[in-house]
């Protein structure tokens, strides 16, 4: 008996290591496929925003996405061997991208546009993310795709969604779809405003607020609003980046109400989610960084390249998990509700301009 023991012992430690070598191989056989789907999308993106610039990466990379996922023979695929892969990067690989935009936020930049600026962004922000969200339940819009495109259109498109939908632990349905309506709507965003700047009487400046104070992803902003000038430009950004900022304490008051609620209808007997994920934390940390030390510019250009890469790779994911037919589904109310959010976001923006020049 007593000589069996260290054979057993043994036995269990090779026996224990031999399902963690088993796991690895298993995970790399089920995702690299998907990952290296992935791999010749984003290059792709990339080409056609090269070729195009006014048509930005992560668009691409969304709509690439959505036609492998509808296309005949290639959707086999993308049901099949990519899944689990394609699964990954819209999740993983989305949370490591939001991590990297916070080095592109400076507290100091958003404040130099003065106090007056960043309540009227933010009071634009609340206003569309309340009323889109009404407006999505006006709609019955299921599950919690109302919450996921008010904070997709309000705050930073594809990015914001990916944040809430973790800390909701959403699925993954009530994801994709928000993602396609914000890249859609993004994208009649950089065909649509600039046409409205004349007719508007808007200046150069004042057409820069009212870009990133209305348009979803920081890319669709660029493409919109560079079409007015560098000084649309700047402003648009650093405005657009004042957005941004709202994602950390819009994800931690959901995980404040998503852990309240899981804890009554369990009676605490679950896991409780955490009020705010390690990412958004990732995300905040980097922010502190950007505010607070001198980043080189070879690093902030750097962490750009991998941010896109990272969140093209992810929105590839997500788009390939849309399905025109169902995006389209109940007579297209989905789509429907979308554009009713887009007309009171740019109708929001368009007055707190209209506020900041009186």
């Amino acid at each position: 008996m007593v000589n069996q023991s260290p054979t057993r012992t043994a036995g269990t430690t090779t026996a224990g290591a031999k399902p963690s070598r088993g796991a690895s191989r298993a995970w790399l056989a089920s995702h690299w496929a998907g990952l290296a789907a992935c791999a010749v999308a984003i290059p792709a993106a990339f080409a056609v925003h090269l070729l195009v610039p006014a048509v930005p990466v992560m668009t691409m990379a969304v709509v690439f996405g959505i036609l492998a996922a509808n296309l005949p023979g290639v959707r086999d695929w993308v049901a099949g061997p990519w899944k689990a892969g394609l699964g990954f990067a819209g999740r993983k690989l989305m949370r490591a991208g939001i991590v990297l935009l916070g080095l592109k936020l400076s507290i100091v930049d958003v404040l130099a546009l003065g106090w007056g600026t960043f309540g009227v962004v933010v009071a634009v922000v609340l206003l569309a993310f309340g009323g889109t969200y009404l407006i999505g339940k006006a709609f019955r819009l299921p599950g919690d795709q109302p919450l996921l495109i008010a904070t997709g259109f309000s705050i930073c498109g594809a990015s914001a969604i990916g944040a809430m939908s973790a800390v909701r632990n959403s699925k993954q349905q009530d994801t994709v779809i928000p993602v396609a309506l914000v890249t859609l709507c993004g994208t009649l965003a950089i065909a649509v405003l600039p046409l409205l700047m004349g007719p508007l009487g808007l200046s150069p400046h004042a057409f820069g607020q009212w870009v990133g104070a209305s348009v979803h992803d920081v890319g669709q902003v660029v493409a919109t609003a560079q079409t007015g000038g560098a000084a649309a430009l700047a402003v648009a950004v650093v405005i657009k980046l004042m957005r941004v900022l709202t994602l950390a304490p819009m994800v931690a008051m959901a995980g404040v109400v998503t852990r309240r609620r899981q804890g009554q209808a369990d009676g605490g007997a679950m896991k409780l989610p955490p009020i705010v994920p390690a990412f958004i934390l990732g995300f905040v940390a980097l922010v502190a960084v950007r505010s607070l030390l001198p980043v080189p510019a070879e690093v902030l250009a750097a962490a750009t390249v991998v941010q896109d890469i990272l969140l093209a790779a992810a929105l590839f994911g997500l788009g390939a998990a849309v399905r025109i037919r169902e995006l389209f589904s109940s007579r297209g109310s989905a789509v429907l509700m979308a554009m009713c959010s887009w007309a009171l976001i740019a109708g929001l923006a368009y007055g707190g301009i209209l506020l900041l020049q009186g």
